[in-house]
């Protein structure tokens, strides 16, 4: 199977979910979409035991990209349109820093998931506590103590994830998970670029009279090459056999992913209210009836697929899961995913294609397409050897960000006047 193709492939499905979650926001919504990118992994990928463990991986997929939901930067957009280039850097630097927590931290638990063995098998207990100690130290001292804000007056959880993120590094780093940290390193660096560059475009589509939900296509970059990140890191390297997890677990996570997940989604994005004033600003007649079947809708499909994977994982695991389990439960999750946005959004009610929105299904319907006329009849090829990764190798990398950063912020700071919403942090 070409790797490019699918790269391509897990990033689109990363994309589509991550331009779904800014409908939703925060934890829940970015844990969907973390959830669906981990499944396009393991889709592509075609590994026996990485399928058997598909709900586990999935749900610490979900975890670790959702975990950066608590992280605000609206401020920090607002930064990017401002006409000073100064602050435009700053912006577009910080936008980095947040999109690489969010890879970081989600790539880095997928990856270790995929990296645990029957002789080598990460300690969940220990590495929580020093995450979460790691995120409450560094959020007191940054914020608190030396009052590093980047966000002001917003929340600055940010430093939380990366206390987080640098615990985890510790703990991948001292425990010889290497290749976990290989897939965290990669992501963080998809989805900090995806970000900012994301945003860049925003900024020159808000500039040119065009008519488009251009934050929509930033966040569908983020993802995007978030998943371009997390997917070349984790195809582009050998990996050892993964221990197999308990029915139990496989059952709980299955739970997570497919049912409280959505249900917290349901409870937080959608009210009775909010489908009120849709239904007002869209001149119904009957507002309350137009509220009440959308908010029903939502709950009764959110039953269905539940029902539907949990159906699919019984009757596919152990011997069909490559077959069927993980293809199904992948375009369960992106069709439910979709469903909710519709539904939420009423798109059905302006079906147009001047709405973002309104490509999701397209999109769904061409990923589907290729998986099943090309992906599903190619076998996956693991590489023959490693590709080392040296300082110098990503001091380049890295160099190579900061001047694509400066660029950009260059550009854009002179590409325009003043924006509504900007903001200047100097």
């Amino acid at each position: 199977m070409s790797k490019k193709t699918s790269i391509l492939f897990i990033a689109i499905t990363l994309g589509l979910a991550w331009a779904m979650r800014g409908h939703f926001g925060h934890e829940w919504g970015a844990s969907w979409a973390g959830a669906m990118g981990v499944l396009a992994v393991l889709l592509v990928a075609k590994r026996k035991d990485w399928a058997q463990n598909a709900p586990v991986l999935t749900a610490l997929g979900a975890i670790g990209w959702g975990a950066g939901g608590m992280m605000s930067y609206g401020i920090v957009i607002g930064y990017c349109r401002s006409v000073s280039f100064p602050n435009a850097l700053y912006g577009y630097a910080m936008l980095a820093v947040i999109g690489s927590l969010y890879g970081f931290l989600g790539g880095g638990l997928f990856g270790l998931g995929l990296e645990k063995e029957e002789k080598h098998k990460p300690d969940w207990p220990r590495l929580i506590v020093e995450m979460f100690a790691g995120g409450f130290l560094a959020w007191g001292l940054l914020i608190y103590q030396m009052e590093w804000l980047m966000t002001p007056p917003r929340s600055e959880l940010w430093a939380a994830c990366l206390g987080a993120a640098l615990a985890l590094t510790w703990y991948l780093a001292r425990n010889h998970f290497h290749r976990a940290l290989h897939v965290a390193a990669y992501s963080a660096l998809g989805a900090g670029f995806g970000f900012a560059f994301g945003n860049f475009i925003q900024t020159l589509g808000s500039t040119s009279g065009i008519a488009y939900n251009w934050w929509n296509v930033m966040e569908f970059t983020l993802g995007f090459f978030g998943g371009i990140g997390m997917g070349y890191a984790v195809l582009t390297r050998t990996w050892p056999e993964t221990a197999k997890a308990t029915k139990t677990v496989n059952r709980i996570a299955l739970v997570f992913v497919f049912l409280l997940i959505p249900f917290t989604n349901w409870i937080n994005a959608m009210s009775l209210e909010k489908f009120t004033r849709t239904a007002e600003r869209l001149d119904l007649q009957n507002p309350h009836l137009f509220a009440t079947n959308h908010l029903v809708a939502a709950g009764i499909s959110l039953i269905v697929f539940f029902v539907l994977a949990v159906w699919v994982w019984k009757t596919c695991s152990p011997n069909k899961t490559l077959e069927c389990g993980i293809p199904a439960l992948l375009f369960l999750i992106t069709l439910e995913y979709t469903l909710f946005a519709y539904i939420q959004l009423a798109t059905f009610r302006h079906f147009n294609l001047k709405h973002s929105d309104t490509l999701y299904i397209f999109i769904v319907a061409g990923l589907m397409l290729v998986w099943y006329f090309y992906l599903n009849k190619k076998e996956s090829v693991p590489p023959e050897k490693d590709i080392p990764e040296t300082w110098k190798r990503w001091s380049i990398i890295l160099a190579c960000l900061i001047l694509v950063l400066v660029l950009i912020a260059f550009i854009s700071a002179n590409s325009h006047g003043v924006l509504p919403g900007s903001h200047e942090r100097f």
